[in-house]
């Protein structure tokens, strides 16, 4: 086993680590309206439990509106009354065939809840990102102790996966500042 087989893992489970963040960031509302707030909704279509995307078109056609249109008309029912049991706080209004949600301005309490909220999301990304680096660096010394890699492999890898952690943890420190950043924005 060499280095590049233990480094190239590490690097793609923290690039992992940062696509989730991304993707859990998308899914907080920031007073602007994003499809992406419906991505984790569920409706119960005829008895199974379907991500609205698979039963609807989801737009953006202000900035502050989504619009919800169903593909089958005897859904819209359904994803209203899923909208409604959300904790998303949105009151949808449906005109038989489209649903539309009205996206509030945050208050500035709210804004200061997300804002908890996306710092603690984000240090447990940090901690994630930490524990790759933790397990390469095990799998390293093992490697090292069954002879596969010398010391001086061990070392110069030792400071690359250093290097990569403190990439990845900048780039969460950065999603964060940017998430902050969309969180205040009025």
């Amino acid at each position: 086993m060499s280095v590049r087989d233990i480094i190239g893992p590490i690097e793609g489970q923290m690039q992992k680590t940062l696509e989730k963040m991304k993707g859990d960031f998308s899914t907080l509302r920031t007073g602007r309206a994003s499809s992406a707030l419906l991505e984790n909704l569920r409706v119960d279509y005829y008895g199974t439990l379907t991500p609205i995307n698979q039963l609807a078109n989801v737009s953006t056609p202000e900035a502050r509106t989504l619009e919800i249109r169903a593909w089958d008309k005897g859904a819209v029912q359904s994803i209203e009354k899923a909208i409604q049991k959300s904790d998303l706080g949105l009151n949808p209004s449906n005109d038989g065939t489209v649903i539309r949600l009205q996206i509030p301005k945050l208050t500035e309490e709210r804004r200061k809840d997300l804002i908890r909220v996306v710092r603690k999301m984000s240090e447990e990304y940090r901690v994630s990102v930490r524990n790759e680096r933790r397990d390469g660096l095990e799998k390293l010394k093992k490697s090292e102790k069954a002879k596969e890699i010398t010391e001086d492999d061990l070392k110069s890898a030792e400071q690359e996966i250093q290097k990569m952690t403190d990439l990845f943890i900048k780039k969460v420190d950065e999603m964060l500042a940017g998430k902050e950043r969309d969180i205040m924005e009025v």
